[in-house]
């Protein structure tokens, strides 16, 4: 996928080195973005293999709305770094897509009540009452638990756009490490932006990222350096079962033709 490439090309190139609070400095480049083409196949790179297995797991977990990774880690260990030793989570990407804690006035009390906003099921409501609105929005930054949170949200806004058919989600993220997160991230929000499109009767379209620290860790540097020798190959399909989003599971997808190049290892920086 030659933008994700063009993408490195430009952080690798222009990019300023800082220190973070991991110990490894990092390379850095301000307010990145680049968009895909849905319409050309379900982006995942070929430069090197990525594991859409525990992405699906990832994003179908994101949709059950679960606070905690119990269920999730008996497939993918990839949030075990970031829950206690109960499985919980401070900060759960599905507890704030289905369950965002929304403090209402109580007009007969005068006292502010929290109620939970299905902030994914607003958006199906709307793509099928009012496809042209600009209101389809989905937060996972709350600032009480952003300030606490061992890990806040990175991805922590994305939105939905209709123009004829064609449904187009952008992303933004506060923060986005390029070798390992960002092909993830790409692949997840594919992902659910053809489920929601599915659902919904709309043609997957664009889906466009806005990085505002697009970093590369200075020990994927060669790993990084290595892919952009790669020649991308052609984007695999996604198939997914004729079944109401909810009910949806793992054996629901089928990744067809996904021909990549050898897996490059990089390590995770907690």
């Amino acid at each position: 996928m030659r933008e994700y490439l063009d993408l490195v090309d430009r952080v690798l190139t222009n990019g300023t080195r800082k220190t973070n609070r991991t110990g490894i400095d990092t390379i850095s480049s301000f307010a990145e973005h680049y968009s895909v083409d849905m319409r050309k196949g379900f982006p995942l790179l070929t430069t090197k293999k990525v594991n859409f297995k525990s992405m699906l797991r990832e994003v179908l977990w994101y949709l059950s709305g679960e606070d905690h990774i119990r269920n999730l880690r008996q497939h993918t260990k990839i949030w075990d770094a970031w829950a206690d030793k109960e499985g919980n989570l401070d900060t759960a990407y599905g507890r704030y897509w289905r369950r965002f804690p929304s403090a209402q006035l109580n007009p007969a009390s005068g006292a502010y009540e929290v109620v939970e906003v299905d902030q994914i099921g607003k958006v199906l409501e709307l793509l099928r009452t009012d496809p042209h609105s600009r209101r389809m929005v989905v937060t996972a930054w709350e600032p009480g638990n952003a300030h606490t949170s061992k890990l806040p949200p990175c991805h922590y806004t994305f939105a939905f756009n209709v123009q004829d058919n064609l449904l187009n989600c952008h992303l933004t993220q506060r923060s986005g490490d390029i070798a390992l997160g960002i092909p993830f991230n790409l692949a997840a929000y594919a992902l659910l932006t053809q489920i929601i499109a599915q659902e919904t009767g709309f043609t997957p379209g664009f889906f466009s990222h806005t990085i505002v620290d697009a970093h590369v860790y200075v020990n994927h540097v060669e790993g990084l350096r290595e892919q952009l020798m790669r020649i991308p190959r052609p984007l695999p399909h996604l198939e997914i079962a004729r079944k109401p989003m909810n009910e949806l599971t793992f054996e629901d997808f089928t990744l067809i033709g996904y021909d990549c190049h050898e897996p490059i290892k990089f390590e995770v920086a907690v």
